[in-house]
Parts: structure tokens; C-alpha cells; sequence
């Protein structure tokens, strides 16, 4: 790991710190290579926005050289997390489980690799669901102060609305979890949401008095948005990972409409994009702002859903809603599709009908509703300055017309300076 930026400081410069163990221990066990975890409840055959956070916390950790472990929760699923929620959630049947923490491992083996070993994909189903039940009291919960789990935020939340004894055990199965992943595989890091803070610290007490070992824990703010909002929660429901509950586009549609205040926060955390790049972006505003939106949608339907599935969200969001220009000096490691390059997919699509473009439509109008040019003032500028081009051919006069004869190969392709470039596409 030696001359590599700790993973503990890219976590932290980028937000995802909420809490942690002893910060210089935690950073100093992290200069070898460790193995780490994130348990993920498999209550839904899909996860949803609400886990990127964790995922990408695990991608970060394998691309600093250490092992994630990415366990499904097929035996704590039958009993049920009580953390943050303020009744008893629905009991699942085991075959139920079953099903969709087979899904969330398919989901979750594209973003993290698991060939050879560099991550682990593990159901902790395979060593909860057999334990006998007087031997881990015995064992297990005579390590457990009741007055301690109480005073636990997960547990004293929910003591007015009642909390079931199915669920008092939850801590434990969790602490069980930690120990079982420390004890077989090494794993001294556990990783989640902030309100698991409180079971993460169990565990860590229970390897220390069982495995006379140390473990350590970081976990990650509950995240809302500036309005208030739950991550990932809209009029419509909840955004999901599955491309079959939440299409690329809904989803891409969905960062796009990221609140103003937000897109800074949201760079750092949901895209792998250079730290600097993106603090030179902040305090931006209008133009070059709804820009910065753009690269934080196709970065994280990229990252989701793939660069194809990406660029065609991004193509579609552009045609239908009119193209934001994407400074070439802004952001410049995104992957979003730029305005330069050869002809293919990924130059920016205009879909305009030929029966309009046969009536001729001028060249300013053209540059401006393409968004090479930001107003008619500035269109009529770059065309008297000599940067203004119609399939390689300078514009002479702002009025000058483009018609339907103007296409070639089915096309007509407009350019702003020597680099931006947007296709006409005639449609009927």
C-alpha cells in the first residue's frame, strides 16, 4: 500500500465518514491490506439508491488494494433490523428471502470484482439459520448487558412503539455476524449506516472477549437531501439499482433533478471523479451548474447501469429537454459523451421533423437551439466571427437557412469552433 493515499482519507475527504473508530488506528490499520464488510438486508429483490452509498464505499475499498465482503442478510432477513424504523417490519418467509438475496448477489457482482478473491459475496443465511438456539445464549448472549442494548439508539427509539423480542436479538445476530467474518476470514472492519453504529460497536466488544481481537468500525450518514427528502425516495416511490423496477433513463432523470445545493456533495460522494476536479466546480451557478448535473447523472448511470445505457440516457435527456453545452474545461475526467470527436453515438442528437426543416430554419435559430450557442446574441456572434459551421462549411450570414437538401448520409451536422459539434437528426 506504500505510497498510495490512505482509503481512510479518500472516505473521509469525500463524506462518507459519519463515525468511526480511533481515527489514527483506524488509518494505520489501513496502510496493509484488510478485509472489510457491509451487510445488506434482502427485503426486496432489487437495492435501490439508498445502498450506493455503502456499495461505493466497498469500490473504494478494492480499488485501495483491501477485500470487501458484500454479505447478504438471508438469516438476519428472517428476524429483522429495528434500526430507524418505528414498527415491526414484515416477516418474510424463508423462501422469499431466498429469492432476492440471490438477486442482490447478481446485483451487486457489477460493481465490485469477485474473481480470484478480491471480493467476497457471502449470505450469512449459511452459518445463522443452524445455530442452536441454547448453546448461542449460552455462548453468544451471555457477553450482552440488556441495560447496554437498551440504551442502543436502534432499540431506545423504538421502546414507545413497542419493540418485539424477534427483534432485541437483532444486535446480536449482527455482533455473531462480525465475530463469524473476523474469526474465518480475517474481516476487522465493519462498515454501514450511521444507526448501525450501535450494533457495529457490539460486535467489535464481542470479538475483543471472544477472539481477544480488535475490530474496527466507520460508519456513513443517513443521508437526505437539502430539501429535506430521503435519498432516494420520490413522488413515485423509490429509485431502484434494477434496471427492471427503475429504468436508466428514470434514473439518470433522477440526478438530473438534483437539488442546486446538493450536486457538490453528490460529486464527492457518488462519483469516482478527481477531488480537485470537483472542488474547482464548486460555486458554480446556472449554465455551467445544470452542466455539473449533467456529469453527475451520466457518472452515476454509468456506474450503475453501464457507459452504453448511460450515453443513451444522456442522449435521450438531450433531445427531449434541449442540450446543456458541457464546458471542455469542467470536470474534464467524466466520461460524459462530449460535444467533439468522430461521428458516432456519442456526438449530441437534435431530432427535428422535415416537414419544418424543409420550410429552411436559420442558422442562429439552429445553433441556439441546439445549445452550441446560449442565445441568439451569441449565435450571431460566433457566426460573424467565422465559427460557425454547416457540415464543414462556415456560416456567412446569421440568417443564412438550413434545409432538409443540408442533410448528408441522413444527417446534418453543425459545429461551434473547432471541437463542438451536434447532429441534426430529420425525422417524420
Amino acid at each position: 500500500m506504500a505510497g498510495q493515499e490512505n482509503v481512510f482519507d479518500v472516505l473521509s475527504q469525500r463524506g462518507f465518514v459519519a463515525q468511526s473508530t480511533d481515527g489514527n488506528e483506524i488509518r494505520e490499520h489501513l496502510t496493509q491490506c484488510r478485509t472489510c464488510y457491509i451487510g445488506f438486508d434482502p427485503t426486496a429483490d432489487s437495492l435501490h439508491i439508498g445502498h450506493l452509498l455503502p456499495i461505493l464505499a466497498l469500490v473504494h475499498m478494492q480499488r485501495a488494494g483491501h477485500r470487501p465482503i458484500a454479505l447478504v442478510g438471508g438469516g438476519t432477513g428472517l428476524v429483522g433490523d429495528p434500526s430507524g424504523k418505528t414498527e415491526m417490519r414484515q416477516m418474510l418467509t424463508l423462501e422469499h428471502i431466498d429469492a432476492n438475496a440471490r438477486a442482490l448477489k447478481k446485483q451487486l457482482s457489477s460493481y465490485l470484482d469477485f474473481s480470484q478473491g478480491r471480493a467476497l459475496l457471502m449470505n450469512n443465511a449459511d452459518w445463522l439459520v443452524g445455530l442452536p438456539y441454547i448453546d448461542f445464549l449460552r455462548d453468544i448472549g451471555r457477553h450482552f448487558s440488556v441495560n447496554r442494548m437498551l440504551a442502543a439508539e436502534s432499540y431506545k427509539a423504538r421502546m414507545e412503539t413497542g419493540l418485539n423480542f424477534i427483534e432485541f436479538n437483532y444486535m446480536l445476530l449482527q455482533a455473531y455476524d462480525f465475530l463469524h467474518l473476523y474469526s474465518n476470514w480475517e474481516c476487522t472492519i465493519q462498515m454501514g449506516g450511521n444507526d448501525q453504529w450501535g450494533n457495529i460497536v457490539a460486535g467489535i466488544e464481542l470479538i475483543r472477549r471472544k477472539a481477544r481481537g480488535a475490530g474496527h468500525a466507520l460508519t456513513f450518514p443517513l443521508l437526505t437531501t437539502a430539501s429535506g427528502q430521503k435519498m432516494g425516495k420520490t413522488a413515485a416511490g423509490a429509485v431502484w439499482l434494477g434496471a427492471d423496477k427503475t429504468s436508466p433513463y428514470e434514473f439518470y432523470q433522477y440526478w438530473i433533478n438534483t437539488d442546486d445545493r446538493d450536486v457538490h456533495r453528490f460529486l464527492k460522494l457518488y462519483t469516482f471523479l478527481p477531488l480537485g476536479e470537483i472542488e474547482n466546480s464548486a460555486g458554480l451557478e446556472g449554465h455551467e451548474l445544470n452542466a455539473c448535473k449533467a456529469v453527475l447523472a451520466f457518472e452515476v448511470t454509468r456506474i450503475a447501469h453501464g457507459v452504453a445505457s448511460a450515453t443513451a440516457a444522456h442522449e435521450a435527456a438531450g433531445n427531449l429537454f434541449g442540450r446543456q453545452l458541457l464546458p471542455e474545461d469542467l470536470l474534464p475526467s467524466s466520461g460524459v459523451p462530449r460535444q467533439a470527436g468522430g461521428e458516432d453515438a456519442s456526438i449530441p442528437t437534435t431530432c427535428i421533423a422535415v416537414s419544418r426543416l424543409k420550410s429552411g430554419i436559420a442558422a442562429f435559430e439552429l445553433f441556439v437551439e441546439t445549445g452550441l450557442c446560449s442565445s441568439r446574441g451569441a449565435a450571431r456572434r460566433l457566426i460573424e466571427q467565422g465559427g460557425a459551421y454547416v457540415n464543414e462549411e462556415r456560416v456567412v450570414s446569421f440568417d443564412q437557412v438550413v434545409s432538409a437538401v443540408d442533410a448528408h448520409d441522413g444527417c446534418i451536422m453543425l459545429k461551434a469552433g473547432k471541437k463542438r459539434k451536434h447532429r441534426i437528426q430529420p425525422v417524420e
